[in-house]
């Protein structure tokens, strides 16, 4: 039986793992590993710290169907709304722009729900808190090590982490990779930005006219939501709460700053902008390093869209491999790009790839 590891439990990771266990029919032992606390990656739901049940999206806000994917990848699509994961996005969002024969998902329940549907469907053997540091290829295996615990061995390494966490492992992934491979993937750039979380008492109104808005005209806040009223899940038992997202260049100027003081700023932005806005109980503050990578064709209106261009490994191949015997591959976003769609498209790839071996 061949054992698996997924390094990462986002998107990307999360899905992959489950096209694995439907394709490998029992023959693998999957084991996915996150440095985080929980799953999601940017894909990211926090709740609340005294109410569980009040959460805030503080990664990708909604799902958007192109045209391009929308028969290509259908079958994901229509197994999340079937599964009431997803559900269509019919609250006001001003200044939304969408191409034409797109349309938007929204998770009720968070949009780290997708991420923890595919564990949960996975069977892996998820780990959160293992941040992994080394790999070395020890008798035809992968011997990966964390900053804590004994190093474990793999038949196959899947990385689905930001492309510059890849170039920082240790071992001798270095050796392997070769000067032009190492020269594409330092062409990978992500923005950056900062989200806040602003969780409310129940029963708090917040009087405005939409769920989301886009800001044009502030040098700091791009993007704001009543998490709830998105979701369109409002409850008297529940109190709302609403997330607001940066610009890139503000996340860029202030990203070695204390989270601290850059979620004091932010909230001084927030408070010319919605004056009445009630005193929030809790505010989580998420710094966004590895925020989104794009391509130049891709670069439209939505919350994680860059005010510039970053850069996708060349021609976008969804995964490469570094090492065929044992396999080690990378995927994720930065391999595509970072919507749904893209880290959908890089598992499939990291899946074909694989094919050979899940049939030994």
């Amino acid at each position: 039986m061949s054992r698996i590891l997924i390094v990462g439990a986002g998107l990307t990771g999360s899905l992959c793992a489950h096209l694995l266990r439907r394709e490998g029919a029992g023959r693998l032992q999957l084991a996915v590993w996150d440095k985080a606390q929980g799953a999601g990656g940017r894909m990211s739901t926090s709740r609340c710290p005294s109410d569980p049940k009040c959460t805030v999206d503080l990664g990708a806000q909604y799902i958007t169907v192109t045209s391009d994917y929308a028969q290509k990848h259908k079958l994901f699509h229509d197994e999340l709304v079937a599964k009431g994961i997803l559900k269509p996005l019919n609250a006001v969002v001003e200044g939304i722009v969408m191409k034409d024969g797109s349309y938007n998902l929204v998770t009720p329940h968070g949009v780290s729900s997708i991420v923890k549907h595919y564990l949960s469907q996975s069977g892996a053997d998820v780990c959160y808190e293992r941040h992994v540091t080394q790999i070395n290829l020890r008798d035809g295996k992968w011997e990966v090590s964390c900053k804590s615990g004994s190093p474990e061995t793999f038949d196959v390494v899947v990385l689905t982490m930001p492309v510059p966490q890849i170039l920082q492992l240790e071992g001798d992934i270095g050796k392997l990779i070769n000067e032009n491979q190492r020269r594409q993937l330092e062409t990978v750039s992500y923005s950056s930005r900062y989200a806040l979380g602003l969780f409310y008492e129940a029963g708090t109104q917040i009087d405005v006219p939409w769920a989301a808005k886009y800001i044009t005209d502030n040098p700091c806040i791009r993007f704001i939501s009543i998490d709830n009223k998105k979701r369109n899940v409002e409850s008297s038992d529940i109190g709302p709460s609403l997330v607001v997202h940066t610009s890139v260049p503000f996340g860029v100027e202030h990203l070695e700053q204390e989270k601290d003081e850059v979620q004091h700023v932010i909230l001084k932005h927030l408070e010319t902008m919605l004056p009445n806005l009630p005193k929030p109980k809790s505010v989580k503050c998420q710094k966004w390093r590895y925020s989104q990578v794009v391509t130049s064709t891709q670069l439209f209106l939505q919350p994680w869209t860059l005010l510039r261009v970053t850069e996708a490994f060349p021609d976008c191949p969804g995964q490469i491999t570094l090492h065929s015997e044992p396999f080690l591959l990378c995927g994720g976003d930065g391999f595509t790009h970072s919507n749904f769609d893209g880290c959908t498209e890089s598992a499939v790839r990291i899946v074909e790839t694989l094919a050979s071996c899940l049939k030994n």
